[in-house]
Formats: C-alpha cells, structure tokens, sequence
C-alpha cells in the first residue's frame, strides 16, 4: 500500500484506497492555497479586464507577491482559460470521443458514460460553489438565466453539447449539472451492427423499412440511443428526399445532403418569444418534406403529427419515452388527450398514421440494443395496439407473430415506391 494511503470505507463506495488522515489534510492545505491564489489572479484579471494569457497570469501572480517557475505559471493559465471560457475541470471528459454524458452531483461526484453505463470519475472541483459557478457560466454562454428566481436551465451550447442544471435549494446539497454531448459525426447503421446496437442481418430489415416510407416511431427509455438510430436510420434516405427536422434542441446529425433544421426555444425574461415544438411542425409542413422527422413527441405536437402523416407525408418519424414497445398506444393517448383530442379520434388517427416502433434498451453491463420491433393494427374494441414482430436475438433478430404483417407491410411500401432494397430480407 502506498505510504500516507489508508483504507476507507464509504456508504456509497464500499472499501476504497484513500489518504490518510495526515495525508489528507496536507492535501486539503495545499488545495486551500492553490485555491486562495487562483481566486486572487481571478480578481486580478476582473478588475483588470485582462485575458488569462500566461503574461498576464504571471503579472496577476507578481501583484500578489507571488513569484512561480514558468511550469506553475502556464498550469495556472490553462486553469484560469478553462474556467473562464471552457467547461473549467470536465473539459478532458466533454474531449474524451467515447463520453456521452457528463453528470455532476456535488463537487466530488463527476460521472461520466462511455457506453458502458456510468462511471465515477477522479475529477473534482474545489466546492460547491465551483460548480455553481460553471453552471451559471454555461447557461450565460447558451443564452440563458440561471439564478436563484430561475433555478433550473435546459439549453444547448453553441458545440451542440445539452445543457441541464438545477440550482440549490431546488437541488438539495449543491448544483446539479447534466451535460449530453452531441458527436458531429453520425453513426452509420453498419457501425451500429459492429457495436452490437443492431443485430447481425438486422440492418436490412431496417433499411427496407426506410425504402418501403413506412412511417415509424423509435421508443425506449433516457440514454437509450434512440437520437442515434434515429440519425443514422435518416442517413439511409435517398439523397434526392428533403428531410425536415423539428427538435426542442437540436441533437439529430443525420449523415444526408438535404436536411433542413427546425429548432425551437424558450420565452424570454419578459415571457415572449416562446416557439414550441407544435409551432415547428405546423412550420415543418409547409416547407415541402418528402421526410417529417420529430425529434422527440413529448407534448401537443403528437396531434399535429399524426395529422400530418394521415395527408400524404409518408416515411415520416421521430422518437418517444416509452418503457416498452406495447405501452407506446398508450403514451400517445396520453400525449393526445392532453392536447384536446379524444381518444376514438387519437386512435382512429394512429391506426392510418404510424405503422412501426422500434424499441431501444440499455442492458446491465449498459450496451444499447434493438429489444422489439412491433407493429400496429386495430384490436376488437377498435383501439391500437402493437404485435411484436420481430425480438432482439445474439445472431439476428427472432421472428415474432407480428413478422408476416411486418413482411406484408415492407413488401408492399417496396412496390410502391419501386425500390429493390432490402430484397434479401424476404
């Protein structure tokens, strides 16, 4: 065991290797002055309006009566710039290419998921007030209030990157903060039979189902993926399709020639300006789609939806929290009956307009995978309801009763549109 190391044992952590008690507080010293000094150069810099160059940081540290090495100084420079116009101590995580999300819950407890579900970092940040700060600095950056009259702030960054904080008292103990990173680059569906998303053969049932126009809904819980197999689903659409996107905040990067983006936004400080995701796709249907694509049905906007693909706009998708493929009914009849429609004309509606979901989950060693794919039709009491037609499966998918109806239904889309992909799934 190292020397000054002790073991510990925690409530939430179980046994681990720590710093010992003398250790520790040598530690908690020499953090506390690095602190004070890095809060004097900080209200240097304010009062000077300076940049945190490495000049200037030394010139901070003089003034302080501080004389460092170059080392100790340009450490404290790139410190300094990424507090003030980075994303201060998650930035190697926000870099780090297999990072999906960063969650902050106190100021030594950054979690981070690179697809393998979450792990506790060794980042820290020197208290709780630190990760008010960057909260605060973010949501200032993304346009938005975060104080303790607005204690909460859902944006996105200028790098795509999701924003959510919740400000104490709201959030007991200190700022919570969720970061959703967006990569630039959409998976293909080819990656996403290699990463085990998609299983072997899978993907040519999926691409049929885009060639056949059939419209479909993506269901599954948080983090599940379903932004990612909906990006690269809207990659296999024909170049020559105009695909039209609404999305609260914008995170679809579809790998396609033609894509127009819709994004929609909050009210601002004095209650204007409100542009809702119903407002979007209402836009969305005027601007000529050959592709309305959802980003996530949530709200009212459902109605619209499905009205717009019983008028002609077929191929139409998008995404929606569902725990499992046959409760999705049910979340849209929820969903519309908020929005003022009843239920005989909701499912009247659904029955015409959609005719697919694909159901994503997250197993327990966290790989996101294509769990069901179901189809819709009419029970005896007139209500939708989805069969399951096709189930996850290690060497490909398992047919289901629902297959045939799913065959007949990709069969006949295919002729419709005079497309021969996906003759091999027959």
């Amino acid at each position: 065991m190292e020397a000054g190391w002790t073991r510990r044992t925690t409530a939430d952590r179980g046994t681990v290797l720590g710093p010992g008690p003398a250790e520790g507080a040598e530690r908690a010293a020499v953090l506390g002055e690095r602190t004070r000094l890095l809060d004097g150069v900080r209200q240097w810099l304010a009062e000077s309006g300076a940049e945190p160059t490495p000049a200037r940081v030394a010139q901070a540290l003089r003034e302080q009566g501080r004389v460092l090495g170059d080392a100790e100084v340009l450490g404290a420079a790139r410190q300094l710039r990424s507090e003030l116009v980075g994303s201060g101590p998650l930035e190697p995580l926000l870099a780090d290419p297999a990072v999906t999300d960063v969650l902050v819950s106190a100021p030594d407890r950054v979690w981070v998921d690179r697809g393998g579900g979450l792990e506790l970092t060794d980042v820290s940040f020197p208290d709780a007030a630190a990760v008010r700060r960057l909260a605060q600095r973010l949501a200032a950056v993304a346009g938005r209030r975060l104080d303790d009259a607005r204690p909460w702030v859902d944006a996105r960054l200028p790098d795509g990157t999701r924003l959510h904080a919740v400000l104490p008292p709201v959030a007991v103990g200190c700022t919570c903060l969720s970061l959703r990173v967006v990569r630039p680059r959409a998976f293909t569906l080819d990656e996403l039979v290699a990463e085990g998303t998609v299983p072997p053969g899978g993907d040519r049932v999926l691409r049929a189902l885009i060639a056949s126009r059939l419209s479909y809904v993506i269901s599954g819980g948080t983090g599940t993926g379903k932004t990612t197999l909906l990006s690269a689903l809207l990659g296999v659409v024909g170049p020559s399709e105009r695909i039209v996107l609404a999305e609260d905040s914008a995170e679809l990067r579809p790998e396609h020639p033609h894509v127009v983006r819709l994004e929609g936004r909050p009210a601002n400080q004095e209650g204007v300006g409100l542009v809702e995701l119903q407002d979007l796709v209402r836009q969305a249907l005027r601007m000529r789609p050959d592709r309305l694509v959802v980003g996530e049905v949530r709200g009212p906007e459902v109605v619209s939806l499905l009205a717009a693909l019983n008028t002609g706009h077929e191929g139409g998708c998008g995404t929606l929290h569902a725990n499992a493929a046959a409760q999705v009914p049910a979340r849209l009849e929820a969903l519309g009956t908020a929005a003022g429609l009843d239920r005989a004309a909701l499912h009247s509606q659904l029955a015409a307009a959609l005719s697919v979901v694909l159901h994503l989950v997250r197993d327990r060693s966290g790989r996101r995978r294509i769990a069901e794919v179901h189809v819709l039709e009419r029970d005896v009491s007139g209500l939708v309801v989805t069969v399951p037609a096709l189930r996850w499966g290690r060497e490909a998918f398992t047919r289901e009763r629902g297959w045939e109806r799913l065959r007949e239904l990709l069969r006949h889309g295919r002729d419709e549109s005079g497309s021969s992909d996906g003759d091999e799934v027959w």
